[in-house]
C-alpha cells in the first residue's frame, strides 16, 4: 500500500470514527437516562474500535460498496427520523 492509500485509509478511518463518536454523543443527548447513556457511549467507543481494525480494508471495493450501502441506510433512517418529529409538530398545532 502506497503511502497515499495509507493516508487515505487513515482519514477514512478517522471520519468514520468520527461519526460514530458524534451518532453515540447523540444518542446520549437524546435518552436523558444514565443507563441508555452508558450504552450509548460503549456502543460508540466499540465502534470507534472496529474502525480502527477496518482500516486496512477501506481501500478494498467491496468495502467501500458496502460503506455506500451504510452511507445510504445512515441517510434514510436520518430523514425518517426528521418525518417522525415533523409530524409530531404538526399534530400539536392542530
Amino acid at each position: 500500500m502506497s503511502e497515499e492509500q495509507k493516508s487515505e485509509s487513515k482519514r477514512a478511518t478517522d471520519t468514520f470514527a468520527g461519526m460514530l463518536r458524534a451518532f453515540g454523543q447523540a444518542l446520549e443527548e437524546v435518552f436523558d437516562d444514565p443507563q441508555l447513556k452508558q450504552s450509548a457511549r460503549e456502543f460508540a467507543d466499540s465502534a470507534v474500535d472496529s474502525a480502527r481494525t477496518l482500516a486496512g480494508r477501506f481501500g478494498d471495493d467491496d468495502v467501500k460498496a458496502k460503506f455506500r450501502e451504510v452511507g445510504r441506510a445512515a441517510e434514510e433512517f436520518g430523514r425518517s427520523v426528521e418525518a417522525y418529529f415533523e409530524e409530531g409538530k404538526a399534530e400539536r398545532r392542530e
